[in-house]
């Protein structure tokens, strides 16, 4: 049975579309992730959006890549949902405590977002959203968690936990923002790896093909939006075009657009990025909007 409990943000307190939810309550993980809602206020907002900040897959960027983004989307009658995704931590990453104890580590990240997209195609009356358009926004690691949701939706990972349900986990868009995507080679921004695989799993071969997810791009594949920037001095830009080119020799709908200037880590934040690329917000609404019109 899943159960949900919705309770109002303290900090939005005034806000009554703002929502915050604990997306393991009533289940046998012990896990306390936080769903935090973010819905248009008034009418039937048609489609939702799942948001991952990026971080490596060691923290979370809660601002600019997290609730700027939700209140953009929010102001566009889309309903937005923060996803505070498990992560490595920040002493997993000063301290390698993960050689010690177990810590977070994949796939704890894709039950994640598979549990969320699950709570939201059933409780979809309640958000006001259409079960059939829920898509991932990912950036940066969160992008690269985006695409797994997208290439690994034929893989239950809840049924681990004893959750077994009825509804399709595969999300129906992913927007990957200047993407982590592949986990080797001379790309691989090796942070993300560790944070994602911990100390014991990052030199794996099996696990970075297993991971790389331009390796395993399935023929069900959803619409994709990637943007991101030639001049990325963090994830390697060629992360992006190994997933445009793996999308295109699938012939899968994509839409990608490289900036010249930007760097990383601009989401939202006015104050990061560059005019050319700040554009992509726009870039993503036509899109967003082009790929229900056309029924995809």
């Amino acid at each position: 049975m899943i159960l949900l409990v919705i309770c109002t943000l303290s900090a939005d307190a005034k806000d009554k579309d703002v929502i915050e939810s604990n997306i393991w309550q009533g289940t046998n993980e012990n896990s306390r992730v936080k769903m935090i809602a973010y819905l248009p206020s008034s009418g039937h907002a048609n489609a939702a959006v799942i948001i991952c900040p990026g971080g490596s897959y060691f923290w979370l960027d809660h601002t600019g890549e997290g609730t700027m983004v939700a209140k953009w989307l929010q102001s566009q009658g889309i309903a937005a949902f923060i996803l505070r995704y498990r992560t490595g931590g920040v002493p997993a990453f000063a301290f390698h405590t993960r050689l010690l104890i177990r810590g977070n580590c994949y796939p704890d990240m894709i039950m994640d977002v598979q549990r969320t997209i699950e709570l939201l195609r059933v409780y979809s009356g309640k958000y006001r959203i259409d079960a059939h358009r829920i898509g991932v926004m990912g950036f940066s690691a969160g992008g690269h968690l985006g695409m797994m949701a997208a290439v690994y939706s034929h893989t239950d990972f809840l049924r681990h936990k004893g959750i077994y349900t009825n509804v399709s986990l595969r999300p129906d868009f992913v927007a990957a923002i200047y993407p982590v995507v592949t986990m080797s080679g001379p790309s691989v921004h090796k942070r993300s790896r560790r944070g994602l695989l911990s100390e014991w799993r990052e030199h794996s071969k099996t696990m970075q093909d297993s991971l790389s997810v331009e390796r395993h791009i399935p023929s069900d594949c959803p619409p994709i939006f990637i943007v991101n920037c030639k001049d990325d001095p963090v994830v390697d830009y060629h992360n992006s075009m190994l997933l445009d080119s793996a999308l295109t020799v699938k012939g899968i709908s994509h839409k990608y657009i490289q900036y010249r200037i930007g760097g990383h880590g601009f989401g939202m934040n006015p104050a990061k990025g560059s005019a050319e690329c700040r554009e992509w917000k726009n870039e993503f609404i036509k899109w967003f909007q082009n790929i229900f019109d056309n029924g995809k």
